[in-house]
This record gives structure tokens, C-alpha cells and sequence, in this order.
């Protein structure tokens, strides 16, 4: 999978009609605009997020974000929404677009149905920190307004799942009309499991007796460049969320046995252990950095059994506390060190969180 990320052709307009000054956006996010003379304009996800935090920064309106995901801009019109919007239910495009998305852009979907919710979360997967909160808008509006616009109905999420700190709630629950929650560990749109069953308006299975084959063509190509390094750290990703996961399970969903994994592992020069630190550690930096969690929330949910074992394993990354570098990140004096008993007592509310 390549870093790069696609630029609608179109934004600049877009934000022209909003009133913003592109030339300073630009200045901003340190891009040249030669970059965008091309056909089909496309930057890095470092760079995909700068231009965003620039038009933050240039624009007072907050809800610029849930306005530009509603319109569809034509250039995002590509294969991978077209097989989304001509599925057979909304169920079968949303799985088509999580599966798909990859190709296009370097943002992974997962869906996991549980409970009777179906859980949308995204992930940017060479992204140095959380997006930018105005593309976090986009996508969320984005994938509500192809759920309603695909079934014809007034399909909401039952709940909105950000990485960052409370903000605009009022907004968001005006525009979504659902349960807000900040301080999560992923950015994730949930919805009533009944909504996978909507038909969608659209479908055509003609069209996509057109299309998939190509697509699954694309997708094998892309699994082959995939190292097994690579397919460990996705799994890990995933099945962090306050527990610690095993390497036996963890090469069971890779259809092997934790021998093998490992073994193929040291033959690439890493390990089981190397590759749980590295998504842990790069995990930690994140909720460090854009959420209000307490250093026991975070210790939990990367599967730290206790607080001074993760403080233990983040220094040796960072050569400083959890707390230390969540104070140079965010620019603001360190908090008061809590005592263990107040970190575990903190920490109970993300477990009382993921067992609802």
C-alpha cells in the first residue's frame, strides 16, 4: 500500500466558496500549489493531514467539515464508491467499501458487528497521530450521508466515537442527531445492526459483475506486496483495546500456529514482542496527545496490567513519563503525579466504557 492519498480536484473551489483564502491554506500546510497542477493530484498522508489542520486554522466556521462531507465531490465518485452505492444492501456497500478503500487511499475500515451494533472504525495507516478533527467531520458525514442517500431512508448512527477532546458537541449532535463520546481509543461511527439489512436504492448487479472483478484483482495484488510483519501489526491494531493479545491468537487469525509466526517473524529480523511494542507505543503517543485520557485509561487500554508498567515500558521508548511527553506534545506544565491507587481508580472508566 502506497502513501498516497488523493486530492479532489475540485477542493480548491470549494473552499474559494467558503470563503477561505487557499494561498494561506497552502502557506500553512507548507505545500506548493505547483503540486496541484496536475491531473490527478495526489500527497501524503502527512501532507493529506496539514492541508486539513490549515483550512482549521484559516476557518472560524465549524461546520465546514459536515457540510463538505454531505456534498460528494466528483472525483470521490471513483470504483470503490460505486461498488459501495450499488450493493444490494447497505450492509453488503459498506463491507465492499471497507474492503475496497485501501485502493484508493491509505485509510483502513473495519466493521465489527456485536451486540447488535455494527462499529465502523477508521484508521489512517501512515498517519503520525490522529487526523486532523475537520477530516475526522468529513468521513463521518460522508459515511452517513451514503447510508442515507444509498437506502433512501433517514439512517443515523446510533453513536460517534472520537479520538480527540469534547468540542462542538452541540454541533455534532444537531447535524447527527446521536450519542457523542470523546477521549475514545478510535475513530468510529456506530450503527443499529438492523441498518446493514436497508436495501440500497441503487443496486446494480450488473455494474458490479463489471467492477469487482477488477477490484479483487487489485486487492490480490495489493495482499501480495504485504509482509507478514505488516498483516501482525494490522491484527494488533485491532485487537488492542484493553487487554494484551496473545501471540497464539494473534497468529490464529493469521491461520497459523504461534511457532511458525514467530519463527518467520526472526527471519525478517523482528519479533512478536518488537511489533506489540511498536503499535503500542505508537498508540500511546496518539491518545497521549489528542485525548483528555488519564494515564491509567491509557495504560488499560494498550493492556498494561498496571499503570507503572506502562510508565516503565513508555519511558523506555521516549526517554520520558507518559506525563512528561503529554506536556511537551500539548505545550502546558506537567499534571501533579497521582498515586497508583487514583491511576487504577481512573482507569475503571474505560473498562466500565468497552463492556457497555
Amino acid at each position: 500500500m502506497a502513501d498516497l492519498v488523493p486530492i479532489p480536484l475540485d477542493l480548491f473551489d470549494r473552499l474559494r466558496r467558503a470563503d477561505l483564502d487557499v494561498d494561506a491554506i497552502l502557506r500553512r500546510a507548507k505545500l506548493s500549489r505547483a503540486r496541484f497542477r496536475v491531473p490527478r493530484p495526489r500527497g501524503t498522508t502527512a501532507e493529506f493531514f496539514a492541508l486539513w489542520r490549515a483550512v482549521e486554522e484559516e476557518s472560524d466556521d465549524a461546520a465546514l467539515g459536515l457540510r463538505i462531507g454531505v456534498e460528494v465531490l466528483p472525483d470521490e465518485n471513483n470504483v470503490v464508491s460505486l461498488a459501495a452505492m450499488h450493493s444490494t444492501t447497505l450492509g453488503e456497500g459498506l463491507h465492499k467499501l471497507a474492503r475496497y478503500k485501501r485502493l484508493v487511499c491509505p485509510e483502513r475500515i473495519s466493521i465489527q458487528v456485536n451486540q447488535g451494533e455494527a462499529r465502523l472504525r477508521f484508521e489512517w495507516m501512515f498517519g503520525d497521530g490522529p487526523p486532523p478533527a475537520l477530516l475526522t467531520d468529513i468521513i463521518f458525514a460522508g459515511i452517513t450521508n451514503l447510508a442515507q442517500r444509498g437506502t433512501n431512508t433517514a439512517v443515523k448512527p446510533r453513536r460517534l466515537e472520537f479520538m480527540r477532546r469534547p468540542a462542538n458537541e452541540a454541533l455534532l449532535r444537531r447535524h447527527f442527531g446521536c450519542e457523542l463520546r470523546f477521549d475514545t481509543s478510535h475513530d468510529a461511527l456506530v450503527l443499529g445492526e438492523e441498518a446493514l439489512g436497508l436495501p440500497m436504492v441503487h443496486r446494480n448487479a450488473q455494474l458490479l459483475a463489471s467492477l469487482l472483478p477488477g477490484l479483487e484483482q487489485a486487492i490480490e495484488q495489493d495482499e501480495g506486496a504485504r509482509t507478514l510483519a505488516d498483516d501482525v501489526r494490522r491484527s494488533l491494531r485491532e485487537a488492542i483495546c484493553g487487554g494484551r493479545p496473545s501471540l497464539s491468537n494473534i497468529a490464529r487469525c493469521l491461520g497459523m500456529s504461534g511457532r511458525t509466526m514467530q519463527r518467520r517473524l526472526e527471519e525478517t529480523g523482528t519479533t512478536y514482542q518488537d511489533l506489540l511494542d511498536e503499535v503500542r507505543q505508537c498508540s500511546a503517543r496518539r491518545l497521549l496527545a489528542n485525548t483528555d485520557l488519564g494515564i491509567g485509561e491509557v495504560a488499560f487500554l494498550l493492556g498494561f496490567e498496571e499503570v507503572n508498567s506502562f510508565t516503565r515500558a513508555f519511558h523506555s521508548w521516549e526517554k520520558k513519563t507518559p506525563a512528561q511527553w503529554r506536556a511537551v506534545a500539548r505545550g502546558t506544565p506537567p499534571e501533579p503525579r497521582r498515586s497508583a491507587t487514583s491511576e487504577g481508580a481512573r482507569s475503571e472508566s474505560p473498562r466500565a466504557q468497552l463492556a457497555e
